[in-house]
């Protein structure tokens, strides 16, 4: 989706955040909207920039910079809001704006190929720079999530915005909503959905403009925002805190996160992934933060210096332990509080709306000789997702005995209202151990297993139990989707070693993304012949779980494997119009 050219080739980076949280703004006058004969009139878009210079480090020992400029999309006269769809992996991205006027509502669908994936719309700002002496040196358009909700341009507009954080960027993707509210702004920086450039140290002129098919699409005015971008160089020597030097070199470097899967992609508190609430929609960029497989945009300066200070102000918050990350060893961190006594009263199914747990495809299929560190194994690992089609949301407790090593799992229902009125017991959590894990799993969540060209079993995974989280939006559009869901990583979901209770939720509309990059749980392909097989992802797999529907629990997704032993390959065919591994 970004279009580069520049002098020089790019290495990746990190962004210089150095934009004023607030935003000052006056928004220009737009041209008339596209369809002057509805009743209900299109928002008024501007681009508008919040600042007239900004600067951006580039790191002696990662040179390159991110082009965070500080300009924004505002929304008046009503929210911008796209419902974006595909009918099936055999149809195309359809996108449609929704137009409101009190009650009434109008859809508008945008032209064919105007998106093509759920990640944002494509070449939507145009950005050109020049040096000192008025030469080119980069010219580069980049897509534009609406969602990344940047705060308010005036007293007077809604509080919080209703859109959700991010644009989704799994492969099997179905639905999602764009928007930015009625009197708010969404930053059109791209974070680690675009690529950075490498520029010398100094001063330089930005050009940045919407691109004109989009101009005349929303009737955005052509008015160019012009910033002045100072390029400073700096080193991670010159950074020393805390001790962190060591750390800095090997856990901030801005693009060791960029192709790694955040929350249950990463399995655990990597040192690249910003603590919950550390960038999220209000007062500043959210930078597709929370749901999808990217990280949240690092910091301007290395990740490992800013980790402690952020875990500081996270547990000081909790009134846990003195402000250093410590506990006295009396209280639990705040994902692993109690949630509730355990249940009273006789078990039972209502009837009652409940959730719809449907497979997606495996994605992010590889050979690796794995992390279990056999010498002359080959493992095919992969990632699978199972989501929420609702209109329920699956609530799973986990409550302890004294001792035991094992909770009694109890799945919760829920009226229309909200309110608990059932309950029934549907197996158990145990804690995992393993480095990488180290927390409660709830057994027989889902099974993956490798088929042969006839579909019968021929491998099956080790991973077997999971701890839910929200780590992936795939249907916003379904009814009852929460555009805000809680526990959207492991570090709120999946409690600790001493938890006395823990509670796992996946959300309507949400999936829940695991990678099979750990002890155990990918394929050994070791000895099977070369061929055609099938990765199947099963939800339910022993049907505990209470649902709406459970003939939709299982996804194929075909691979062809080959190569010798030891350095075996596979070949992962489109599924229909998605053409990923």
């Amino acid at each position: 989706m970004t279009r580069l050219k520049q002098v020089r080739p790019s290495r990746l980076t990190r962004p210089s955040i150095a934009v004023a949280a607030a935003i000052a703004v006056a928004a220009g006058v737009v041209a008339a909207a596209p369809d002057a004969k509805s009743e209900e009139p299109a928002p008024e878009l501007s681009l508008i920039a919040a600042s007239t210079s900004v600067t951006l480090d580039s790191w002696k020992e990662d040179p390159g910079v991110y082009l965070d400029l500080g300009t924004y999309l505002t929304s008046e006269n009503g929210a911008f809001e796209l419902k974006v769809t595909r009918k099936s992996y055999k149809d195309p991205v359809v996108a449609r704006q929704i137009l409101r006027n009190g009650k009434k509502t109008r859809t508008r669908t945008l032209p064919a190929g105007t998106v093509d994936d759920f990640a944002g719309l494509p070449d939507f700002t145009q950005i050109t720079l020049t040096d000192a002496a008025g030469s080119t040196v980069v010219e580069k358009s980049e897509a534009f999530c609406p969602n990344n909700a940047s705060g308010r341009v005036r007293p007077d507009a809604p509080a919080n915005s209703k859109y959700p954080e991010s644009c989704p960027t799994n492969p099997f993707t179905l639905g999602s909503v764009w928007g930015v509210e009625n009197g708010w702004a969404a930053n059109t920086y791209a974070g680690f959905y675009t690529e950075p450039v490498e520029l010398d140290a100094g001063t330089y002129t930005a050009e940045i403009n919407v691109a004109e098919k989009y101009r005349d699409l929303f009737g955005i005015a052509d008015k160019p925002q012009t910033v002045k971008v100072i390029v400073r160089e700096r080193s991670w020597d010159d950074e020393e805190s805390a001790g962190a030097r060591g750390s800095a070199k090997t856990t901030a470097s801005g693009h060791s996160a960029h192709a790694e899967h955040s929350a249950h992609a990463q399995h655990g508190a990597a040192a690249d992934t910003p603590a919950p609430g550390a960038a999220t929609s209000g007062a500043g960029p959210s930078y597709n933060a929370g749901h999808g497989p990217y990280p949240s945009a690092p910091p301007a300066l290395p990740w490992a210096l800013k980790k402690k200070s952020l875990e500081r102000r996270a547990f000081t918050a909790a009134g846990i332990g003195d402000g250093t990350g410590q506990t006295d060893g009396s209280r639990q961190a705040p994902g692993a509080l109690p949630n509730a006594r355990r249940p009273a009263g006789k078990a039972s199914v209502p009837d009652v709306p409940k959730p719809d747990l449907r497979s997606l495809p495996a994605f992010g299929i590889t050979v690796s000789d794995g992390y279990e560190e056999v010498p002359g194994k080959d493992y095919l690992a992969f990632s699978a997702n199972v989501w929420n089609a609702g209109p329920a949301r699956l609530v799973v407790d986990g409550f302890r005995s004294p001792g035991k090593e094992v909770m009694d799992a109890y799945q919760y229902f829920y009226d229309t209202d909200g309110k608990q009125v059932g309950y029934t017991p549907t197996g158990g959590m145990e804690w995992d151990p393993r480095p990488g894990h180290e927390h409660w799993h709830f057994l027989d969540f889902a099974s993956y297993r490798l088929l042969t060209a006839d579909q019968k079993e021929t491998v099956r995974s080790g991973k077997e139990a999971f701890c839910l989280a929200n780590t992936d939006a795939v249907d916003y559009t379904v009814k009852n989707a929460d555009w805000h869901p809680g526990n959207t990583d492991l570090s709120t979901a999946c409690g600790s070693e001493n938890s006395i209770s823990v509670r796992e939720v996946l959300d309507v509309g949400s999936g829940d993304t695991y990678t099979q990059d750990l002890p155990g749980q990918s394929f050994d392909i070791t000895d099977l012949p070369n061929g055609t097989y099938y990765i199947q992802v099963l939800a339910n797999p022993e049907n505990r779980l209470e649902e709406t529907d459970h003939s939709n629990n299982s996804a194929l997704r075909e691979v062809v494997l080959g190569g010798k032993k030891g350095a075996r390959t596979v070949t992962v065919p489109p599924h229909h119009l998605v053409d990923a591994n």
